[in-house]
């Protein structure tokens, strides 16, 4: 039992990985013994917490390799630089999102629907697709998408992220099909409402966060590292029969019509 959540010796990437849930998620990774690769697309940043990792695990458990999520070009080198360094990519979590309008749907611009939709949808597809060959040539992997619950649901402010989440757990269900012949397995998490800087335009306004509260079962929102023991879950042993799936993380917010 004691081996279940052990990632000791295995190879992960975790995009958006300098701050919230990424970052808590390459936290757990490595405590549970998993070199992390941090990406995002600043480069200090990912500098400065590959760092603290390392201090935190007394080892080198991360690097930093900077990449922008809207061009393929530097998720090309992202695989590719992790292979050369590593040798290989035993598990990747696709987490880094952008969401550029809150409003209702007929408000929003093309340019901004695009973005949404290349990078939360696209972009995940393309580091996969630069991730998945080798996996399934050594018959072993596990690839997590960050959704959201915003994807099992309508929103009259987030709408397009939405779609773009709804997105994302069918992309799991394809790969799942299609990758899990060859042992490697694609599932995804959809948190609710956590206190991140990406989120904060919706918990930083009291009413906002009053209604999401109120409808919550845990009566409150979440943290980022409440849902890095479901990334450590999926990456892991633990979930070796799972795949194709969608983890809600949301405080019952989901069941209770929140």
């Amino acid at each position: 039992m004691s081996k279940l959540f052990d990632l000791t010796g295995r190879i992960a990437i975790v995009t958006g990985s300098s701050r919230g849930i990424g970052r808590a998620i390459a936290e757990a990774f490595a405590a549970h013994g998993a070199t992390v690769v941090i990406s995002s697309r600043k480069a200090e940043a990912c500098a400065e917490t590959a760092a603290a990792i390392n201090a935190a695990e007394r080892r080198e458990a991360a690097v930093a390799i900077a990449a922008n999520i809207s061009s393929k070009d530097d998720l090309r080198h992202l695989a590719d630089e992790t292979t050369r360094r590593f040798g290989r990519i035993d598990a990747l979590v696709c987490n880094a999102a952008s969401n550029p309008y809150f409003g209702p749907m007929a408000g929003i611009s093309d340019d901004q629907f695009r973005k949404i939709l290349d990078n939360n949808v696209l972009a995940n597809h393309w580091l996969i697709q630069m991730a998945a060959p080798g996996m399934i040539e050594r018959k072993d992997g596990a690839i997590v998408i960050v959704s959201s619950i915003g994807g099992l649901k309508g929103s009259p402010m987030i709408g397009a992220y939405n779609v773009s989440k709804a997105a994302d757990f069918q992309l799991a269900r394809n790969l799942a099909v299609e990758f899990g012949p060859h042992r490697v397995r694609v599932n995804c998490i959809a948190p609710g409402l956590v206190r991140t800087d990406f989120a904060r335009a919706l918990w930083e306004n009291p009413d906002t966060l009053k209604a999401v509260t109120a409808t919550t079962p845990l009566r409150r929102i979440g943290e980022p590292a409440e849902i890095a023991g479901a990334a450590v879950y999926l990456a892991s042993p633990a979930s070796a029969f799972m795949t194709g799936q969608i983890l809600v993380v949301d405080g019952g917010a989901t069941i209770a019509g929140g």
